[in-house]
C-alpha cells in the first residue's frame, strides 16, 4: 500500500474490480465472447456508442433552444443509445408512436428515409448556393 497516496490505491483497486464487472457483463449479455480481450474490445465498443449516443442526444436538447434539427438529433441519440440502454429503447418506443406516419412496428418506411434524405441534401445544397454566391 502507498503510505503517501492511499487514495490512489483504492482508486485503483476500485477501477480494477470495476474493469473485472464489465468484462464480466459483457460475458453475460453481449455476443458471447471467447477470450478476455475479446470482452474487453466490446466493453469499450459499448462504452464509445454509449458515449457518441449520449453525445448526439445532449446535442439535440440544445438544439431544441438552438437552430438545428433537435428533434431528429434527440430520436438519433435514442436510436444509439437504444443498443445498450433499457430506458433509452423505451423512450425511443414512445417517441416514435408520437411520431405521426410511422406504423405500428415502429420502422420507418424506406421511402419516407430517401425522401428526408434528398430534401436534407437539397437543403444543404441551397444553403451552400446562397452563401457562396
Amino acid at each position: 500500500m502507498n503510505r503517501e497516496h492511499p487514495h490512489l490505491d483504492r482508486l485503483a483497486h476500485k477501477l480494477e474490480h470495476l474493469e473485472e464487472a464489465a468484462i464480466e457483463a459483457e460475458f453475460d449479455t453481449g455476443t458471447h465472447e471467447d477470450t478476455v480481450a475479446e470482452a474487453k474490445a466490446h466493453v469499450l465498443i459499448r462504452l464509445g456508442r454509449m458515449g457518441l449516443g449520449s453525445i448526439v442526444l445532449l446535442a439535440g436538447l440544445a438544439m431544441l433552444a438552438l437552430p438545428g434539427p433537435g428533434w431528429i438529433a434527440i430520436a438519433a441519440g435514442l436510436a444509439i443509445l437504444a443498443k445498450d440502454v433499457a430506458w433509452a429503447d423505451r423512450a425511443l418506443r414512445y417517441v416514435k408512436r408520437r411520431v405521426p406516419g410511422i406504423p405500428e412496428d415502429g420502422k420507418i418506411p424506406r421511402s419516407a428515409l430517401l425522401t428526408s434524405g434528398v430534401l436534407a441534401a437539397a437543403g444543404i445544397a441551397a444553403s451552400i448556393w446562397w452563401y457562396t454566391r
